[in-house]
């Protein structure tokens, strides 16, 4: 079975007016577009041709992945996902709590963890991914005093990340610190500090702070983002965020894939509920390089594997010369550019930008021809059909 899926954009306040329409080729609305889900998760199920919703098409097999469009026009909350293990004592404490499960207050959506992986597809796509070594956050401090030199709360910050002990238990405790009504001093003097604010070494993260902080004056994010490795993805070029990763996506395109999830404990720049305490349980503070994902694949192939069990990510690029790729398990194909078609057997469906079709577990191989981009949503090992 190969069926074309739709669905509609969410106008999150942080989407980009322009991006998805653009992938489409159509005019803006006016309004943000956030993200278009490609999945059967619960909280939006892509719509079938023949008008069903795609979890009614996979009842009783539940597809292990939730495949995305995202446009980011302005940071994203500061999040990590919980394990699998933790999720599903999450879910099953506010289950028993009483909490509606779309509650503002509601931190578990699902039991189930959310790793994800995001591919760029606009020229450069900006993220903050993971706690940057502790003492290149020490010299960025240090420039912002340079630009402040009198300013007690950048003296406090200072003396936060200075603490002895090892660098997972300082960003820890700074993190908990950041998020009391003692750093109050410290968040507003970051963000005081800005404008003014010169370095060589940190300019690209410099101007990313002050953007954040016009954008959220005042939240403890802002400091939070300033212990966070900055990335700027090229087209092409894919990140990932495991189980307990901070990371928030700044702005461009991308294609997400994630686990077939909805869980999101938040580490601030929004206004919704930040749960601190479940934030501080599951946070990894081990700082360290970003979590880049090399693909892997010869020719016009390439493979984005995680290594987790959910999913694995194909991007398939075509010159007119059509390609043949073997896939195990319930597949998703998402156009990104140009004019796509794919086949399964002796069903066929034209893709244009930002559209998608769904192939069911009975199909092991698709067809692409055409001219221009394509990426495949498969079940990672664990899931795949033995």
């Amino acid at each position: 079975m190969l069926i074309s899926l739709t669905n509609s954009p969410r106008d999150y306040s942080w989407g980009s007016v322009t991006l998805i329409p653009a992938l489409q080729g159509r005019e803006p609305s006016g309004l943000p577009e956030a993200e278009i889900w490609f999945g059967d998760h619960p909280g939006s199920p892509s719509t079938t041709e023949d008008g069903r919703t795609l979890d009614t098409v996979t009842a009783g097999a539940a597809l292990p992945y939730l495949m995305k469009v995202l446009a980011a026009g302005s940071s994203l909350s500061i999040q990590a996902h919980p394990s699998k293990a933790e999720a599903a004592v999450g879910f099953a404490r506010e289950e028993a709590a009483g909490i509606p499960r779309d509650g503002a207050e509601r931190t578990y959506r699902d039991d189930n963890h959310k790793p994800e992986i995001i591919v760029a597809l606009s020229d450069r796509f900006t993220a903050l991914v993971g706690l940057r070594p502790l003492e290149d956050s020490r010299r960025l401090v240090a420039a912002l005093r340079d630009a402040s030199p009198d300013a007690a709360g950048l003296g406090a910050l200072a003396a936060q990340l200075s603490a002895e002990g090892t660098a997972e238990a300082v960003l820890r405790d700074t993190l908990a610190w950041l998020f009391s009504d003692a750093a109050a001093p410290a968040i507003a003097d970051v963000v005081a500090a800005l404008p003014a604010a010169q370095s060589p070494e940190f300019a690209r993260e410099i101007e990313n702070l002050r953007r954040v902080a016009a954008d959220f004056p005042g939240d403890p994010g802002v400091v939070v983002a300033l212990l966070m490795n900055l990335v700027d993805l090229r087209r092409g070029e894919a990140l990932f965020a495991p189980a307990g990763a901070l990371h928030a996506y700044q702005e461009g395109l991308g294609v997400e894939l994630m686990a077939a999830s909805d869980n999101v404990v938040r580490g601030g720049l929004t206004p919704k509920h930040v749960d601190v305490a479940e934030l501080l349980r599951l946070v990894d503070t081990t700082p360290g390089p970003a979590p880049r994902v090399a693909a892997s694949g010869t020719g016009a192939v390439s493979v984005y594997d995680a290594g987790v069990p959910d999913f694995r990510l194909t991007r398939v690029e075509l010159d007119g010369e059509p390609r043949r790729l073997a896939v195990t398990g319930p597949s998703i194909v998402l156009a990104t550019a140009g004019q796509v078609t794919v086949a399964a057997g002796a069903a066929r469906r034209e893709l244009a930008p930002g559209t998608a079709a769904y192939a069911d577990a009975d199909e092991t191989e698709l067809l692409f021809e055409g001219t221009g981009e394509a990426f495949v949503a498969e079940p990672g090992g664990a899931h795949r059909p033995s």
